[in-house]
C-alpha cells in the first residue's frame, strides 16, 4: 500500500502511544480491581459494571454522530478545507449540547427502574446517588468530543491519547488511594466524574492549539443544508449500527443482573476486562489505520483494496490465534492466582466467553474496512436483526444454561446474521470478488485456533498453577508456542509479507 510519508509516521505514533497507554492501563486496571474488590466486594463491581451497560443504552441518543462526525471531515481535512471544518465543529457543537441535555433527560427518566435492574442480595444505601454521578460522568464526555474527534480523523489521536494516559494515571492511583483509606465509592465515582471533565477539556484545548481556526466556528459560520442533510443520511445508518451494536453489548450484563444476580455480574467482568484488554492490542494497531484505508478506497483499483484488507486479515487472524488461544488456555489461570478460586468460572462459559473473544478480534478487519467505506448504510438492518435474536436467545438460554448461554447466545447470533452477510456485501462492493475464499480462511483459521487449544489443553492438563512465577512461567511458554505455530502458518501468504514491509517501514520512520 503506497501511503505518504505523513500518514505513516502519523500511524506509528497512534500505534506507539497507544501502546504505551494500554499497558500502563493494564497493569492499573489489575491493581485498581484488586483494591476494589478486597474493599468493596463482587456485588460493587457488578453494580459498576450494570452502570456502564445501562449508561452505553442511554449514549445511543448521539445517534451515530461520533462515526458520521469523523468520516465528515476526511474530505475537508484532505483539501484543507478550513472553512469547511470550522463550519462543521460549530454544526456539531449545536447537536453534542442537544445530545447532552437529551441523554440527562432520559438517564433521569431510568432511576426509578434501578431497583428492577440490581439484584443484589442486601440492599445497596444511596443507590440513586451512584447512578447520577456516573451519569454526569457520560453527558460530560458530549461537551468536548465534536473537537476530539477532528484529531482522530486526522491521526493525530496520539495527542489526544497521551493526554489520556496521564489523566488515567491521576485517576486511577487516587481511586485506588480512596478506596484503601476509605472504602467509600462515591468518593471513588467522583474523582472519575471531575478527571474527565479535566481530561476533556485539556484536550479540547490542545484541539484548538492544533487547528486554531476552529475558533472561528461563530454563529456566522454554517453548513449548507445539503451537507447537513448528507450528515443526517449517514448518521440515521451509523445510529441503527450503534443501537444494534449496544443491544449486543451491553445487555448481557443486565440480562446476567436480572436473572442470576449483581454478583456474577462482577465475576463476569473480571474476564471481560482480560478479553479486552487483550483485543486492544489488535484494535489499537487497526484502528490507526482507519483513515489510510479510507485513502486507499477512494483512490486505489478492487484489487488493491483486496490486497490490503487480505494482508489485515493474515495479521488479525495470527493475532487470533495468540490472543484467543492464550484467553482460553489462561483465563481461570490469571483469575485463581489474581483473586482467588472461588471468582472462577466453569470451563463451559470460559469457552463461552473465548468464542466471543475469537469474533471480535477475527472481525476486526472487516469492521476497520466497514467504518472507512461506510458500509454500515447497507447493512444496518442485518445488524439490528441480529441484536435482535442475541436478546431472544439470550432470554432462553439464559434460564437453561445460566451466564454461558447468555454468553453463547453473542456468538450465535453473529453467525447467523451479519457474520455472513457483511464480507459478502464488502467483497461484491469494493472488492468486485466473491467472498467464498473468505469464509474458508475462517474455517481453516477457526480449526487450527480449535486444534491448538486442544491439543495444548492436553498437553497443560497437568500443569497446576499455584503462585505467579508459575504463571508467569505458563504465560510465557502458552505465547511462544502459539506465536510460532500462527506466525509459521501465514507466514508464506502475500497478506504476511505486505505487513511485515509496512511494520519495518514504520520502524524506519520511527526511528528517525
Amino acid at each position: 500500500m503506497k501511503i505518504n510519508e505523513g500518514r505513516v509516521k502519523q500511524s506509528a505514533k497512534n500505534m506507539i502511544s497507544g501502546f504505551l497507554y494500554q499497558t500502563v492501563t493494564l497493569i492499573l486496571s489489575f491493581i485498581s480491581r484488586t483494591v476494589f474488590i478486597n474493599t468493596l466486594g463482587t456485588e460493587y463491581l457488578g453494580l459498576n459494571g450494570i452502570f456502564t451497560d445501562v449508561l452505553s443504552l442511554l449514549s445511543m441518543a448521539d445517534l451515530g454522530f461520533g462515526t458520521a462526525m469523523a468520516y465528515s471531515f476526511y474530505k475537508p481535512l484532505a483539501e484543507h478545507d478550513e472553512d469547511r471544518i470550522a463550519a462543521l465543529i460549530h454544526f456539531y457543537k449545536k447537536v453534542y449540547h442537544i445530545i447532552a441535555v437529551t441523554v440527562t433527560v432520559l438517564g433521569l427518566l431510568c432511576v426509578p427502574f434501578l431497583k428492577y435492574i440490581v439484584n443484589t442480595q442486601e440492599e445497596i444505601p444511596n443507590l440513586t446517588w451512584y447512578y447520577l454521578f456516573s451519569l454526569a460522568n457520560i453527558v460530560i464526555s458530549y461537551l468536548f468530543v465534536y473537537k476530539t474527534t477532528l484529531m482522530t480523523a486526522d491521526q493525530k489521536d496520539y495527542k489526544i491519547v497521551n493526554i489520556r494516559m496521564w489523566a488515567t494515571l491521576t485517576k486511577t492511583i487516587l481511586q485506588i488511594l480512596v478506596l484503601y483509606l476509605t472504602a467509600n465509592y462515591m468518593l471513588y465515582i467522583i474523582i472519575g466524574v471531575l478527571t474527565q471533565f479535566l481530561t476533556n477539556a485539556i484536550a479540547s484545548w490542545q484541539t484548538q492549539k492544533e487547528y486554531p481556526y476552529i475558533r472561528n466556528a461563530n454563529t456566522q459560520t454554517r453548513v449548507e443544508k445539503e451537507v447537513e442533510q448528507g450528515i443526517f443520511n449517514n448518521m440515521k445508518s451509523v445510529f441503527i449500527y450503534k443501537l444494534s451494536g449496544t443491544l449486543f453489548s451491553a445487555t448481557d450484563n443486565l440480562l446476567i443482573s436480572m436473572l442470576i444476580g449483581t454478583a456474577a455480574v462482577g465475576l463476569y467482568s473480571n474476564y471481560l476486562m482480560l478479553s479486552n484488554k487483550l483485543l486492544l492490542i489488535e484494535q489499537i494497531i487497526f484502528s490507526s489505520l482507519v483513515a489510510s484505508i479510507g485513502n486507499v478506497i477512494a483512490r486505489d483499483s478492487p484489487e488493491k483494496r483486496l490486497q490490503i484488507f487480505q494482508a489485515m486479515q493474515s495479521a488479525s487472524f495470527i493475532f487470533c490465534g495468540i490472543i484467543t488461544a492464550g484467553f482460553g488456555l489462561l483465563a481461570n489461570d490469571v483469575i485463581t492466582v489474581w483473586l482467588g478460586k472461588e471468582y472462577t468460572f466453569s470451563m463451559l462459559t470460559v469457552i463461552a466467553v473465548t468464542v466471543n473473544t475469537y469474533f471480535s478480534c477475527a472481525l476486526q478487519p472487516l469492521w476497520i474496512y466497514r467504518d472507512a467505506t461506510g458500509l454500515y448504510m447497507k447493512t444496518k438492518y442485518m445488524m439490528l436483526a441480529g441484536a435482535i435474536v442475541n436478546i431472544v436467545l439470550s432470554v432462553i438460554l439464559g434460564r437453561f444454561m445460566g451466564i454461558a448461554g447468555i454468553i453463547f447466545a453473542s456468538a450465535i447470533a453473529r453467525l447467523s446474521t451479519y457474520f455472513w452477510y457483511e464480507p459478502k456485501l464488502l467483497f461484491h462492493e469494493y472488492f468486485n470478488s466473491r467472498a467464498t475464499g473468505y469464509y474458508i480462511s475462517i474455517l481453516k483459521n477457526i480449526g487450527l485456533l480449535a486444534c491448538v487449544i486442544a491439543v495444548l489443553s492436553y498437553v497443560f492438563s497437568g500443569w497446576v498453577v499455584t503462585d505467579w512465577m508459575t504463571l508467569i512461567l505458563k504465560v510465557v511458554v502458552t505465547a511462544a508456542v502459539c506465536s510460532s505455530i500462527f506466525v509459521l502458518a501465514y507466514c508464506r501468504t502475500e497478506g504476511f509479507q505486505v505487513i511485515m514491509n509496512k511494520v519495518r517501514q514504520i520502524c524506519g520512520h520511527t526511528g528517525r
